[in-house]
């Protein structure tokens, strides 16, 4: 179907960043996926460029462009080309982390933090899940105690995107362990911060060139002008910039259905069985026509919400049904996808087996679909339900 989300000037960007993508990722995508983590290089690359933090205000080097369409069109570019894995430093870096930077920051804060962000000498990451705390975050264990002007992080943290590679970790602590949610703050935490140790490497099954890690804080000491946002105000924060993570994984996830839609049917076009295309087969064909009119519901969905953001006008509950409706129709997609490629969509030379490994962390990152379900559920009665439209009709 036609879309009507991007004119010409996000048209050039998209060449723009596939060439970028063609030249700097996929040559070294395999490498890297056996490495576990990508060259730093590349993301200082990608910074050179223009592709990183271009919603930062020209004052602090950036492009002053906040439109989310750009960050939509990297998302989309890298699943179109199967490298989403060595990527996602990008798009954790441009679409989760950047908005704490940029929003939650006085000047002096961005004056220290925004430019490197721009340039790729600083790469980010939210240290927010811990081994005993992942989507029920009053429950996390780190902790903060303010002594003079600084404060001391207790604590560890797993699951972290970036989490070797990253420059500056916003660390959610519990700066008052009596409270649940209203004692959660936000700290920035640099590299090379005594008593802040990188714990394993965790070995994942899929988006292998993503580095994934553990975190250790043993009386780690940051200047009180690291905390973002305000004391005690983390959780809220939290909440409000999940709107666009959820969006930027549902971005991926889409992109990621039209990829996979796209190599099944080439598959399925070339490849024959009992005398015809397996394309041509009625089972194939209706199979196949669902997930296509499936997809083309969602993006129109989710092309209107991403159009809402860019007027400060999506909800969270609205951000979770996208994310809900982008992952269960990818792990559909792919599966089928690999289904339909018979036993060479269990080879890993086929993309469609390397994104079928992908699939699974989709509906779990930025809050579990269960979570997700939850919080579209809490809306049903006030949304749907008789009395909150004046009675029956």
């Amino acid at each position: 179907m036609n879309r009507e989300l991007y004119d010409e000037t996000h048209e050039d960007f998209r060449a723009s960043f596939r060439s970028f993508v063609a030249a700097e990722i996929l040559p070294h995508n395999d490498k890297w996926e056996e490495a576990g983590r990508v060259d730093r290089g590349m993301f200082r690359r990608a910074g050179e460029l223009g592709f990183l933090a271009m919603a930062v205000p020209e004052e602090y080097g950036g492009l002053d462009q906040a439109d989310f369409r750009f960050n939509a069109i990297i998302g989309e570019e890298l699943q179109r080309a199967g490298v989403i894995g060595s990527g996602m430093c990008i798009t954790l870096h441009n679409d989760v982390a950047l908005p704490y930077l940029m929003e939650e920051t006085n000047d002096e804060q961005r004056k220290r933090w925004l430019p490197g962000m721009v340039t790729g000498e600083l790469m980010a990451a939210i240290a927010m899940t811990e081994p005993g705390a992942g989507s029920d975050l009053a429950a996390i264990r780190t902790t903060a105690r303010r002594e003079g002007d600084e404060w001391v992080i207790n604590g560890a943290k797993t699951f972290v995107t970036n989490g070797l590679n990253a420059d500056l970790y916003i660390v959610v602590a519990k700066t008052d362990p009596t409270q649940k949610h209203k004692g959660i703050s936000l700290i920035v935490v640099e590299s090379g911060t005594p008593g802040f140790t990188h714990g394993r490497h965790l070995d994942k099954i899929g988006l292998r060139s993503q580095d994934t890690a553990e975190l250790f804080f043993d009386e780690v000491r940051v200047p009180a002008a690291n905390l973002i946002g305000g004391e005690g105000e983390g959780f809220k924060i939290l909440m409000r910039n999940l709107a666009q993570e959820r969006l930027g994984l549902s971005v991926s996830a889409i992109s990621a259905c039209r990829t996979a839609l796209a190599w099944t049917v080439d598959y399925c076009a070339e490849r024959s069985a009992f005398g015809q295309r397996v394309l041509d087969m009625q089972n194939t064909r209706f199979k196949l026509a669902e997930l296509a009119a499936r997809f083309d519901a969602v993006e129109m969905f989710l092309d209107q919400l991403i159009v809402n953001h860019n007027r400060g006008e999506v909800s969270g509950d609205q951000a979770a049904r996208a994310k809900l409706l982008t992952t269960e129709l990818q792990r559909d997609i792919v599966a089928q996808g690999l289904q339909f490629h018979g036993g060479y969509g269990f080879m890993r030379e086929y993309p469609i087996a390397r994104a079928y490994l992908d699939v699974p962390i989709q509906s779990i990152f930025g809050g579990t679909n269960e979570i997700m379900r939850e919080i579209i559920g809490r809306t049903l009665e006030s949304e749907y339900g008789w009395a909150a439209r004046g009675g029956k009709p």
